[in-house]
């Protein structure tokens, strides 16, 4: 019987190979984390972790994804383990309860996108210099580790993962309103570290 590429979006259940995760996997699922989280050391434990937890669950493969989709999944949802985790230690009390007027103007109510006056000025990331974009990715990087453990939870959940706002309030345990302050308060914070540290 013919395997499918482990890459291809659908993969027989009869194809799951477990010896080979490591050396197909291990890679890309520690980059995922390791940008996620900004940890080394717990990076590679969830990987682990990961591959532990998939082995366990194997039968319950029902190959409508691929290998690395469904071993991607796993980690995601370690993932949200540990914002969970992180940002419960802090407290729900240290989410802000509204918007201040002074700076609410900075976003369209609608989209959340900043508004053309107060838009950030140009970063100088549009050129093509690698290495001027990985010195603003090492400052990104210092000025996301700044934010308290909820804010980068919300942060990373929303606009590194994609995941939509009621799954980030369900699995943080935030409300709507709290979400929508927690991503103003970070984007405004954010930009002024950037225009502070890069500008």
């Amino acid at each position: 019987m013919l395997q499918k590429d482990p890459e291809s979006d659908i993969v027989d259940n009869n194809a799951i190979d477990p010896q080979h995760w490591v050396n197909r996997y291990a890679d890309y699922l520690y980059s995922y984390a390791a940008f996620r989280i900004k940890d080394p050391d717990l990076a590679r434990d969830l990987v682990q972790e990961t591959f532990l937890a998939a082995l366990e669950r194997r039968e319950k493969f029902e190959g409508k994804s691929s290998e690395k989709t469904w071993l991607t999944a796993i980690l995601k949802n370690k993932l949200i383990d540990v914002y969970r985790s992180r940002s419960s230690s802090f407290g729900k009390d240290f989410v802000p309860a509204n918007i201040d007027a002074a700076d609410e103007h900075f976003f369209n109510r609608e989209d959340g996108h900043w508004n053309n006056l107060h838009s950030p000025a140009e970063f100088g990331i549009e050129t093509q210099d690698s290495l001027e974009n990985k010195e603003f990715a090492k400052i990104l990087e210092a000025c996301m580790n700044r934010l308290p453990a909820l804010w980068l939870s919300v942060f990373s959940m929303k606009h590194i993962d994609d995941e939509p706002t009621d799954h980030i309030c369900k699995e943080l345990k935030i409300t709507s309103s709290n979400f929508w302050v927690i991503i103003h308060r970070t984007k405004v914070n954010l930009r002024s570290c950037l225009q502070k540290y890069w500008l």
